[in-house]
């Protein structure tokens, strides 16, 4: 009989890329905690927690990281409405020109960061706009917008079109039928999609570097402090933080998309 085992060598290689991708991500976290100031020495000479309370202590970390917090959170609420807005057009309209603006709306995160980055620092000089927490909030915004719009659209075509027709035919007016019908079907894919937004968004390094000006975000604190020759467990302990800032909303997105082929009133 066939065995749904995956055989040991598939298994060793998997473990293998596994290992490949993490291990790196794991040095991280050792050199978070190491007794050696200046250099990464392997072995570490040894270990200790001071790093984090000198973190602490710092107020430029709590500066970066205020304005990233700032900026992932604007970002994410503009792509929030705008995503939605967009893909519940895309989806449910038929117009002229809907898949030209749908691969438009998808081409931001498909470009390399730098020409984003490059495009939008020439249009903000050829308007004379100052850089400011604004302009990276712009810049962030054309890539959150594409993670909101394809978990909406994709919910939203999973969506039976029946249950909307049979709420207004129940004398529903629009906005009883988005609270009461739609909100509830889509609601965990805009979550998915808005974490998602954030995630990217608060360690976003390109597009930033390039419609920041004199700020500083996180990551782009993190680039700075690499080349001081003193405390770099420090750049490590923010590192490690800016990892789980990152990986928790992922996570959280995956377990709220996991059953996301399962839509309300999708097989009738």
């Amino acid at each position: 009989m066939r065995s749904d085992r995956a055989p040991w060598a598939l298994k060793c290689a998997a473990a293998a890329g596994l290992v490949f991708l993490l291990a790196p991500i794991a040095l991280i976290f050792v050199y978070a905690f190491t007794t050696e100031e200046k250099s990464f020495q392997w072995p570490p000479p040894g270990f200790t927690t001071k790093w984090i309370g000198v973190t602490m202590g710092r107020a430029d970390v709590w500066q970066a990281l205020g304005l990233s917090l700032k900026v992932a959170a604007i970002s994410t609420g503009i792509a929030m409405v705008l995503g939605t807005l967009t893909a519940a057009a895309v989806s449910r309209a038929r117009f002229f020109g809907r898949e030209t603006i749908s691969l438009l709306v998808i081409l931001p995160i498909a470009l390399p960061g730098i020409i984003t980055g490059i495009s939008l620092r020439s249009a903000f000089s050829l308007l004379d706009i100052p850089f400011s927490t604004w302009t990276i909030v712009l810049g962030h915004a054309t890539f959150c917008i594409v993670v909101v719009y394809n978990n909406a659209v994709a919910r939203f075509r999973r969506t039976s079109a029946a249950l909307i027709d049979a709420a207004m035919d129940l004398g529903a007016d629009g906005v009883q039928t988005f609270r009461l019908v739609i909100l509830p079907n889509i609601a965990t894919a805009l979550l998915a999609g808005g974490m998602l937004a954030f995630a990217l968004s608060f360690d976003e390094v390109i597009v930033t570097t390039f419609t920041a000006g004199n700020q500083a975000t996180l990551p782009i604190w993190m680039l700075q402090e690499l080349i001081r020759p003193r405390e770099r467990p420090v750049t490590n302990v923010v590192a490690m933080a800016v990892v789980l800032v990152t990986v928790l909303p992922i996570l959280a997105a995956w377990w709220l998309t996991r059953d996301g082929q399962h839509s309300e009133g999708s097989e009738k």
